[in-house]
């Protein structure tokens, strides 16, 4: 992959000189390649990507917890299907219950009916997970992902009816995810960013990781203090951080750069 770096706004006064990171993939790599470094789509075209902290679950190390089954259990009588993307009939019903949804969760047109269509259009969509409720045989929420063989599944938009709330659907809906995957023998999940509190039922699955900025870690400790510093006015990088460093790294820089994922070699 080739990386280029965005810059973002300077604070000269205590020298943070931020980058967005992009990630260009080069010939022979695949989504999945760029996924494993720590990038996620920045294109549905999946021409490019960013880095970023994000949560993926080692479905290896994936097996079902007491919240898990009771997430499950609350959505009995839910079905669901994996669906091919060119076997999916995006009706304008369908179109209209997205937009709803969309409108209601994130904001009215934020996710304009251009930007929908474009979406369910895009390569970055090449499943998705239909939710039907068997009593009533009502459709009740669509998952889009990207799916690359066994090397990875991303859990991308979830479109959900929001009447289903007492029985977690959203929640069911991303649990019957991992399980699926798990039991189909892939790899890896991913499932976002996190960058709030609010993000962090993301975790709730064994085998969980997130993206530190130099390497996947599964210590969940470190991902709550890095939520914490980020309610903080910051002075530091996160790797300036002594607190940091002592704590996860036993202050030593040297074990970072060996668990870094990055190398640069000048030729």
């Amino acid at each position: 992959m080739k990386l280029l770096f965005s810059e973002q706004n300077a604070d000269y006064e205590n020298y943070q000189f931020p980058y967005a990171i992009w990630a260009i993939p080069e010939a022979g790599e695949t989504p999945a390649d760029i996924f494993d470094a720590g990038f996620l789509p920045s294109s549905r075209q999946l021409d490019r990507f960013y880095l970023c902290r994000q949560v993926r679950v080692n479905l290896a190390k994936f097996s079902q917890s007491s919240e898990n089954r009771r997430i499950l259990r609350k959505g009995k009588g839910i079905g669901v299907e994996l669906v091919p993307r060119e076997k999916f009939d995006y009706t304008p019903e369908r179109r209209t219950f997205f937009k709803t949804y969309a409108d209601i969760k994130f904001g009215n047109d934020v996710m304009s009916f251009e930007r929908l269509d474009a979406l369910f259009a895009a390569p970055i969509i090449s499943h998705l997970l239909v939710f039907t409720d068997t009593e009533t045989g009502k459709e009740v929420g669509v998952a889009t992902l990207y799916l690359e063989g066994k090397a990875l599944a991303f859990y991308y938009y979830a479109f959900y009816n929001l009447n289903y709330y007492a029985r977690n659907l959203g929640m069911f809906m991303m649990t019957s995810a991992v399980t699926l995957f798990a039991e189909r023998g892939v790899k890896q999940l991913y499932l976002g960013t996190c960058y709030s509190d609010a993000a962090l039922y993301k975790t709730q699955f064994a085998g969980a990781e997130f993206f530190t900025g130099f390497h996947w870690s599964a210590n969940l400790k470190e991902l709550k203090f890095i939520l914490h510093r980020d309610q903080k006015d910051l002075r530091q990088h996160l790797l300036e951080t002594e607190a940091y460093r002592d704590e996860f790294y036993k202050g030593d820089l040297e074990k970072i750069t060996t668990v870094s994922t990055f190398q640069v070699k000048v030729k």
